[in-house]
């Protein structure tokens, strides 16, 4: 477990979308989108960051990374079937006069799990004011990025040991606004209980 206050990385996988099982499926192989003029301005922000606690009174950790990690990697899959591109990468081909969104067969985003002995209801109060922004900066995930390519979107999940976990995203609002957000993460969401229903 990490020192007091200290988050260590236990895992980094990638997750990929989940193959249609529908022959007829618009699912693509390869996929490849130009930014749009509005979208451009976007493109030298820094990446965007949305933090998610998710409250358990009775939390054991290791039922968490035996049972509910799996069907939460499970569920993340299925939710980037209907989501592809977020899978994919931000490029400037030399060829291309804009930088694009590409999509190729096995690209898949970054999932980074965590262990923190940080205290999980001091992060998550609405009466402390005394929190600096800095705090939760080790629970936000680190995107892959080269001189080619940016990876769109990475996910770290961290556990706390006193009470519950976060999912934590990095996402580039020039392909990822605020709407796409919301209705990745509460398609996600949808698709935890279904999984989390079948899977008991």
């Amino acid at each position: 477990m990490a020192k007091p206050g200290s988050v260590k990385v236990v895992e980094v996988c990638s997750v990929a979308p989940k193959p249609s099982s529908r022959p007829d499926s618009a699912h693509p192989e390869d996929l490849s989108l130009p930014l749009t003029f509005f979208d451009l301005r976007w493109l030298r922000f820094p990446p965007s960051q949305s933090l998610f606690f998710y409250e358990m009174p009775s939390f054991d950790a290791s039922h968490f990374f035996d049972s509910i990690l799996p069907k939460l990697k499970t569920s993340l899959s299925a939710t980037l079937q209907h989501f592809v591109p977020l899978a994919g990468n931000l490029t400037w081909p030399l060829d291309s006069p804009e930088p694009l969104l590409s999509y190729l067969k096995g690209n898949a985003i970054m999932l980074t799990i965590a262990e923190s002995d940080a205290d999980f209801h001091r992060l998550i109060s609405s009466n402390n004011f005394e929190i600096e922004a800095k705090e939760y900066h080790p629970l936000v995930p680190q995107q892959a990025m080269s001189h080619e390519k940016a990876a769109v979107l990475a996910l770290k999940i961290t556990v706390f040991s006193n009470g519950g976990f976060s999912i934590v995203s990095a996402m580039y609002h020039a392909v990822f606004d605020g709407l796409s957000a919301l209705l990745f993460f509460k398609f996600w969401r949808r698709r935890r209980t279904t999984t989390f229903a079948k899977l008991r």
